[in-house]
């Protein structure tokens, strides 16, 4: 059984929806002979009342009011439980609003970008930092007994001067080092790297899918460098901050974007730090460090090098990202046998660059024949300046070798 109760009516209707309204009488037996209609709904029961001679007042049957929409609020009283449906949509609006909070904002041309940094001064950090426990840790040679031992101290390379051994045990301290978000020369290399690769003026989040682009694996950069350390990216940062080898990286980072030939640019680039390191390791460049009187800068244009031949062979050999074992492999083992023959085609194809001609391996690229704005680097990659103590780098995420491989070299 329904009750009934007033309601008010005016001539606009309720909620701004008219109504019509007709000639009330009076109830007999509960029943009208005149039913009002209200939005559509058909009002069963009436009653006439006044107030002032001025208002009527209706009475409404509960169950008419809960089959309009826009009348059920008003039926509940307000304590009505909200549908299922209507909750989880406001939940979910509420998680949307709170993942808001932890989107980073988009930078904009108002943004201060954070100032590119040369090698020099990032070399000049490590040099006056304590990296007496990294030190404690290095491995600067390989360790030999016995025959081998003989056989490489009567026919090996010479070894290293005393007067740099110092200096490599720095190269090989900053291979042990890790990438620490609290410092800011850390901080600046990797944005330095990023913007020279990429030509954006701008700042880039510590954190995303964007490191990807320059070829890392994921979304930090850090967790590429197994094995090589801070000295990967100072060996990038060398290679993009120096002027003449700045157009070198740049055509290498354009072939790695090839829709068939390409390959992840960072990645790579922390392969050819690990050779470039074991190449130092075995004394296989002690008779260059010993005639320049340097370490860091023999090993950053022996990094180049290595990177050049492996660009060469991937570019007019079609190699793609399957063949990369199998290329590092042979880049890794020509390197070792031939440093010095690496060394001089690195300098014979900067030196026909600086001609003006088109160096064999390479396509010409207006925008990586800009020079860079940073000079500083030219001077410590030829060693001067700073002497011995030129540059260094150390990456970390190249290719460790399972045992199954038998010593084959392939991407991680």
């Amino acid at each position: 059984m329904e009750e009934d109760f007033d309601v008010t009516c005016h001539p606009e209707g309720l909620n701004g929806l008219s109504h019509e309204c007709k000639p009330l009488e009076e109830i007999t037996n509960g029943h009208s002979n005149h039913k009002p209609v209200m939005n559509g709904l058909i009002i069963g029961h009436n009653v006439k009342d006044h107030t002032n001679g001025s208002t009527q007042l209706r009475s409404l049957p509960i169950s008419a009011l809960k089959q309009n929409g826009l009348l059920q609020t008003l039926a509940a009283g307000g304590d009505q439980p909200k549908p299922a449906e209507e909750n989880v949509e406001l939940e979910k609006a509420r998680q949307e609003w709170e993942a808001l909070e932890n989107i980073q904002p988009a930078l904009t041309e108002d943004s201060n970008p954070t100032p590119l940094i040369s090698f020099n001064e990032a070399l000049q950090y490590f040099q006056t930092t304590d990296l007496g426990d990294l030190l404690k840790n290095i491995q600067p040679t390989i360790r030999r007994t016995g025959l081998a031992a003989i056989t490489h101290f009567l026919f090996g390379p010479p070894r290293l001067h005393r007067e740099l051994l110092e200096e490599r045990d720095l190269v090989f301290a900053i291979a042990q080092c890790h990438v620490d978000n609290s410092q800011t020369v850390h901080m600046r290399v990797l944005q330095t790297i990023y913007k020279r690769l990429i030509g954006s003026r701008l700042d880039c989040p510590r954190f995303g899918a964007h490191w990807e682009n320059i070829g890392f694996q994921g979304t930090d950069p850090a967790t590429d460098l197994r094995g090589t350390g801070f000295l990967g990216l100072m060996h990038t940062l060398y290679f993009v901050m120096d002027p003449e080898t700045l157009p070198l990286a740049r055509d290498i980072y354009k072939l790695s974007q090839h829709p068939t030939q390409n390959f992840p640019f960072s990645v790579m680039s922390i392969n050819m730090t690990r050779i470039a390191l074991q190449v130092l390791r075995e004394e296989a460049l002690s008779k260059e460090c010993n005639r320049r009187q340097q370490v860091v800068g023999v090993l950053n244009e022996f990094y180049v090098a290595t990177y050049l031949h492996l660009y060469q062979l991937w570019k007019t050999q079609q190699k793609t990202i399957a063949d990369s074992g199998f290329v590092l492999k042979e880049v890794e083992l020509f390197a070792k046998k031939n440093p010095k023959q690496m060394l001089r085609r690195l300098e014979v194809f900067l030196k026909e660059r600086r001609a003006g001609g088109i160096p064999r391996g390479t396509s010409p690229d207006p925008q990586a024949q800009q020079p860079s704005p940073s000079m500083g680097e030219r001077g410590a990659r030829a060693g001067t300046g700073q002497g011995s103590k030129g540059k260094e780098m150390h990456f970390t995420g190249v290719c460790d070798l399972p045992p199954d491989m038998e010593g084959e070299a392939r991407l991680i």
